[in-house]
C-alpha cells in the first residue's frame, strides 16, 4: 500500500479532508456520518497507524458541533477505538453538565467500554449524585461495573459465545453455561428491574447473539423477548434496546421499532436510535415510507435521525459494502480533494 498523502506540515491528507466534512455545519448531516464512520475505521485499526490519533483528535474536534445526534455518535466511535488517547476528550464531555445528556450518556458508556480504571472516580462520583440526570446515573452504573468487570478476575475464568459483532458493548453476554441458553430465562433476567442493570445487559446482549445470523432457529424468539424491553420504565434500557435491533437488522423488529418511532410521548433518545435501527432495515418494504412520515417531526434528535437512517437505507439498498465516505485507498472517493 502507499503511503498516506500528507501536507507539508505532515498533517494526513485523508484525515484532514474527512475532519474539514465532520466539522462544517454546512455540509449535509448525512455526509457528516459518514466521514465519522470513515475516521472511526482509521482511529479503531489495530496494531495503530499513523492516521489513528489524528482521525481520533479529528473526531473530538466535532464536539464543537450544533448537533446533538452527531455529537453522541462522536461519544460512541472513540469508545470503540480501544485506545487511550480517546479517554481524556470522553471525560470532558462527560463532565461537562451543559452538554446534552444524551451525548453525556454515551460519552459515558464509551468510558466504560475502554474498560479506563482511571475513569472510575468520575464515573463513581457522578453515578452517587442524586442531583444528576437519571440517564446518566444508570450509565454511570453500568460504566463502572463493567470496567471493574474488564480488570476482574471473573472475566478471565468466564468462556463467552463467539459474537457476530465486532463491538465493544456497554455489558457482555450472559457467559456460557454447561447447557444450551434458555430465551425464557434471559427474558426473564432482561425484564427483572430488581437486578443490576449490568445484569440485564449482559442478557441482553446474550439474547442479541442468538438472533444472529437472523435464520437461526433462535432468532425470532429471542427478537421477541427483547421487544419486551421496549416497555421497561428506563428509557436508557429502551435505547439500548432499539440499539441492539439496529445491530441485528432483523424484519422481526419492524413493528415494535416503528411504535416506539411513532409514540410521541417516548424519550427522545429512545425514538432516535428506533429510527436509525429502522434504517439499518432500509431495504424492507415498507420501512423507507415510515420513516419519511417524521421528516418533520418536532423533536430535533428524531428529524436528524430521520436523515441518517433514510442515507442509511439507501445505502442498504444500493447494496454498498460500507457505510462511509472512504471504503478503501488513501483519499475518501466520495470526497472531493482538498
Amino acid at each position: 500500500m502507499a503511503p498516506a498523502a500528507t501536507d507539508a506540515e505532515g498533517v494526513d491528507q485523508t484525515v484532514l479532508t474527512l475532519r474539514k466534512v465532520l466539522t462544517s455545519e454546512s455540509e449535509p448531516l448525512a455526509r457528516r456520518f459518514r466521514a465519522l464512520f470513515s475516521l472511526k475505521h482509521l482511529a479503531c485499526l489495530q496494531p495503530p497507524t499513523g492516521q489513528t490519533l489524528p482521525a481520533i483528535e479529528a473526531i473530538a474536534a466535532g464536539f464543537a458541533s450544533r448537533s446533538a445526534l452527531l455529537k453522541h455518535e462522536l461519544a460512541y466511535c472513540l469508545g470503540q477505538t480501544r485506545n487511550a488517547e480517546s479517554v481524556a476528550h470522553l471525560q470532558q464531555v462527560v463532565k461537562d453538565s451543559e452538554e446534552d445528556a444524551m451525548c453525556r450518556h454515551e460519552a459515558a458508556e464509551a468510558l466504560g467500554a475502554l474498560g479506563d480504571a482511571g475513569s472510575l472516580d468520575i464515573l463513581k462520583k457522578l453515578r452517587d449524585d442524586a442531583s444528576e440526570l437519571e440517564i446518566i446515573r444508570e450509565t454511570c452504573d453500568i460504566a463502572v461495573d463493567r470496567i471493574l468487570w474488564e480488570n476482574s478476575d471473573e472475566k478471565k475464568a468466564e468462556k463467552l459465545k463467539p459474537s457476530d459483532f465486532t463491538s465493544i458493548d456497554p455489558a457482555p453476554p450472559m457467559p456460557l453455561a454447561a447447557s444450551e441458553p434458555s430465551i425464557p430465562d434471559l427474558e426473564k433476567t432482561l425484564l427483572d428491574t430488581k437486578l443490576p442493570l449490568f445484569q440485564r445487559y449482559r442478557a441482553m446482549f446474550a439474547l442479541r447473539d442468538l438472533a444472529s445470523p437472523p435464520d437461526l432457529p433462535t432468532a425470532v424468539a429471542a427478537v421477541n423477548a427483547l421487544a419486551q424491553g421496549l416497555k421497561d420504565p428506563s428509557a436508557l434500557f429502551r435505547h439500548e434496546i432499539a440499539f441492539v435491533f439496529g445491530q441485528l437488522c432483523h424484519p422481526a423488529s419492524i413493528p415494535c421499532l416503528t411504535a416506539a418511532l411513532s409514540d410521541q410521548q417516548e424519550a427522545g433518545m429512545v425514538r432516535h436510535e428506533a429510527a436509525e435501527a429502522l434504517g439499518s432495515l432500509g431495504d424492507e418494504d415498507g420501512v423507507e415510507d415510515t420513516l419519511k412520515k417524521f421528516l418533520n417531526d418536532p423533536e430535533q434528535v428524531v428529524r436528524d435521525s430521520v436523515i441518517v437512517a433514510l442515507d442509511m437505507a439507501e445505502f442498504e439498498k444500493n447494496g454498498e459494502i460500507e457505510y462511509a465516505l472512504v471504503p478503501d485507498g488513501n483519499i475518501p472517493a466520495a470526497v472531493p480533494a482538498a
